[in-house]
């Protein structure tokens, strides 16, 4: 039986992945996450008895554990999550994005070197790299227009340039060294497990709880959103279809502006938990000092990877946000647990 070794499994859209892969693939599933803040093993549960997945808690920076798992385990790809990825977070203490992502995907990729140039035959021909990345990079949009994967990338947090760095690190070691490599870009994730400092499930949480919801500035700016779930088909598509060295962007076709998500995620609260002393939850909305360097709008063009591999998002926006409020009020018992430490829901990213 084949085997993948996945980074940041334990995260949100890492564990997505592998609870996916293991319900619908075959490959044995190594799972190496360092399990900081926002990585979780309660979102594994429902694998963690699995044969087929194996977690390992360390750090892609520790180049005698990758070497370690690699020699082990003799991956067919690698999946990598792993990452620092909340821009708040990134204002307030950057030295962790640069050391995680930059300097962490470097040790990953340099350990994935020398351990491909080892292979032979098939097995150096099928080998991937896949490297998850975010629609970012690229920069802010005006009011028209869509990012493209030929977009040239104009990071404006250090969240955003860490993962632009990671991104031409990927890409060196293909054109160098000729690793090959996959990288994906992808819009913003929501769903069910995602750590509460992100905004849907904060203003979830928040709504429930009667708490003020923070809206950033005016309230206008515009994300193209992607249910968690439809993102993991795509990076399995791309894993499983794609050539070596392609790059390509994953969206939602769901632009919305932060207040449009906003009033969205109220009236499901309103309509799924009637009776709540607070409501209607639009009252609760409190609008906040802006984050600094706020990009004003992403897009995603996706038109490449449904014309070159045939994926296109199965969840629309509405059915999306209903399953994923249902989640966060049939789960209290995970809610406790990941907001029971160091983050308690307060505005980070004051700088």
């Amino acid at each position: 039986m084949a085997t993948i070794l996945v980074t940041g499994g334990a995260g949100f859209i890492g564990g997505c992945f592998i609870r996916q892969w293991i319900a619908e693939e075959q490959d044995t599933v190594v799972n190496l996450d360092k399990l900081t803040y926002a990585g979780n093993l309660d979102s594994l549960q429902p694998v963690a008895k699995n044969p087929r997945h194996k977690f390992v808690h360390g750090d892609i920076g520790d180049r005698e554990l990758v070497d370690k798992l690699l020699a082990e385990h003799r991956p067919r790809a690698i999946v990598n999550f792993a990452a620092e990825s909340h821009v708040d977070r990134s204002i307030d203490g950057p030295g962790a994005f640069v050391q995680t992502n930059v300097v962490g995907t470097f040790t990953l990729l340099d350990a994935t070197r020398h351990y491909w140039k080892k292979l032979a035959g098939a097995d150096a021909e099928q080998f991937r790299f896949l490297h998850v990345s975010t629609d970012e990079v690229y920069g802010s949009l005006g009011e028209t227009g869509k990012f493209e994967e030929t977009t040239p990338y104009s990071p404006n947090s250090p969240y955003s340039a860490s993962k632009a760095s990671s991104d031409h690190l990927v890409r060196a070691y293909h054109h160098t060294y000729g690793l090959p490599v996959l990288v994906t870009n992808c819009s913003n994730n929501y769903g069910p497990y995602q750590f509460p400092e992100k905004l849907i499930p904060l203003i979830i949480l928040n709504a429930l709880a009667g708490k003020p919801l923070p809206v950033y500035g005016d309230g206008q700016n515009i994300r193209d959103w992607l249910f968690v779930e439809d993102h993991c088909h795509a990076i399995r598509r791309v894993l499983a279809r794609s050539a070596v060295g392609e790059t390509y962007n994953v969206g939602g076709n769901c632009e919305r502006t932060n207040m449009q998500i906003v009033h969205a995620i109220c009236d499901t609260v309103d309509r799924l938990k009637p009776g709540l002393k607070h409501a209607p939850c639009r009252g609760l909305i409190k609008f906040v000092t802006d984050r600094p360097g706020h990009d004003r709008r992403y897009a995603i063009d996706a038109s490449k990877i449904e014309r070159d591999l045939g994926w296109t998002p199965r969840e629309v926006f509405e059915t999306g946000l209903e399953r994923t409020v249902r989640w966060y009020l049939d789960n209290p018992t995970w809610v406790e647990r990941v907001t029971s430490g160091k983050y308690q829901g307060e505005r980070l990213g004051n700088g």
